[in-house]
């Protein structure tokens, strides 16, 4: 092959992906705009988790209009973005009212992260290291989610502590630094060195923090592409979609492939705008193993619908989505 030709190529390339950018953000905008049909349809019986994940993708968007103001882009998009910022924050506000009587204790422990100025989003990037990652996995159980819970309100200054941010108990220190977790006490793991980042805690442990959250999201990587491999099974892609969402905020882009971005568009219900289980056909298709690993995993506070809808689900969707077209913008 020529030089010449050999640089022809790489232009042809080059210019094919830039087409396919807006196509990327339309195809993502689409979907975040079902899956607010659907919040405003259930706002009054979603959990926090669902509460959170929209509060995160608002915080994207708004973080994409500012990154637009001095570039010049489709205007369709833009006044796309522009709506979808306006929606979300008047069903975000009636559903915050409904969860604060609904699960009023919950509500405290973790209301501050529902606060406008909670959420940074990445503005430098980086990569995993695949020799990062754990060689083996130890158990999935390295913590509970009500350990997990404490530990997070005892940053948040919510627990017992009340009004003490940012303490560090040496059981919330040995756990959350416990090498060879897999699944979510994994991606817990990574959650609270984030929330530590989030409220500026300086704990000398958080002085090696970006060390703890390079072999969490390495090792979290290797598990997205375990469940690439096997299929995308669904009782995997909640992890899935949730290993993308908290290592994309922390400044990972290579979770963020086009592969995956479209694997994730497909499993959103046509009709009702939500994330969760595929169809009636699972059942049959897949047996009970998938279903009783759903039952054994599932967050104490999950909210299923009729529909086959999950508020965890959906949750963790449009934070990831909402990733992406941060990322892709």
């Amino acid at each position: 092959m020529s030089y010449t030709l050999f640089l022809l190529l790489i232009s042809l390339s080059k210019s094919s992906l830039l087409r396919s950018e807006p196509d990327v953000r339309s195809s993502i905008l689409l979907a975040l705009e079902k899956a607010t049909v659907f919040m405003e349809s259930q706002y009054q019986d979603i959990n926090l988790d669902a509460v959170l994940g929209f509060h995160i993708l608002q915080g994207y968007l708004e973080g994409i209009l500012e990154k637009w103001s001095s570039e010049h882009q489709s205007l369709a998009q833009r006044a796309q973005v522009e709506s979808l910022v306006r929606k979300l924050s008047s069903v975000i506000e009636k559903a915050t009212h409904f969860l604060a009587q609904n699960d009023p204790k919950y509500f405290k422990e973790f209301e501050p992260i529902l606060g406008p100025d909670f959420w940074v989003f990445p503005r430098l990037w980086n990569q995993t290291d695949s020799l990062l990652a754990y060689s083996a996995f130890g158990g999935t159980k390295c913590l509970t989610e009500e350990i997990s819970d404490l530990c997070l309100t005892y940053l948040l200054g919510t627990g017992k502590e009340s009004g003490k941010s940012c303490i560090v108990t040496s059981t919330c220190r040995n756990i959350m630094t416990k090498l060879g977790c897999s699944d979510y006490s994994l991606s817990h793991q990574l959650f609270y060195f984030m929330f530590a980042d989030l409220k500026g805690c300086s704990d000398h442990l958080f002085l090696r923090a970006q060390y703890y959250k390079n072999i969490f999201c390495a090792s979290m990587m290797k598990i997205n592409l375990e469940i690439e491999t096997n299929g995308f099974q669904f009782s995997s892609r909640d992890l899935f979609m949730e290993n993308i969402m908290f290592c994309g905020m922390s400044g990972f882009s290579d979770f963020y492939k086009l592969r995956w971005l479209e694997a994730i568009l497909t499993w959103q219900k046509a009709n009702e705008g939500c994330f969760g289980k595929p169809s009636k056909d699972f059942e049959h298709t897949s047996g009970g193993t998938d279903q009783k690993h759903l039952l054994r995993r599932i967050k104490r506070r999950e909210k299923l619908f009729a529909d086959g809808c999950s508020s965890h689900n959906t949750a963790v969707a449009v934070g990831t989505l909402g990733g992406f077209l941060y990322y892709y913008c």
